[in-house]
């Protein structure tokens, strides 16, 4: 179950929802790369700091290799960042 007064927002990949949260964490490893261009494979690992912050054991192959689309990515990491920083 989806907690959005902790932050937390659902990604759907196929027929499995996965939970996203931003934790402390996953905050400092996002900022120990600030500065640099953001890359396909930098979504894919700010992606997956977020899955994992919602209580999923999965690795970034993993999240490489999920069927959606870089929009839909990007848009759910935007729907997490939002809600973590209310």
């Amino acid at each position: 179950m989806i907690n959005t007064g902790r932050g937390e927002v659902a990604l759907h990949v196929g027929a499995t929802q996965y939970r996203l949260c931003l934790t402390l964490g996953a905050l400092a490893q996002l900022e120990a790369g600030r500065g640099q261009d953001l890359k396909a494979a930098d979504l894919v690992r700010i992606l997956t700091l977020l899955v994992q912050g919602g209580g999923h054991d999965i690795s970034e192959d993993e999240v490489a290799a999920w069927p959606l689309a870089p929009q839909d990515a990007a848009d759910a990491v935007t729907r997490c960042l939002q809600a973590g920083f209310r």
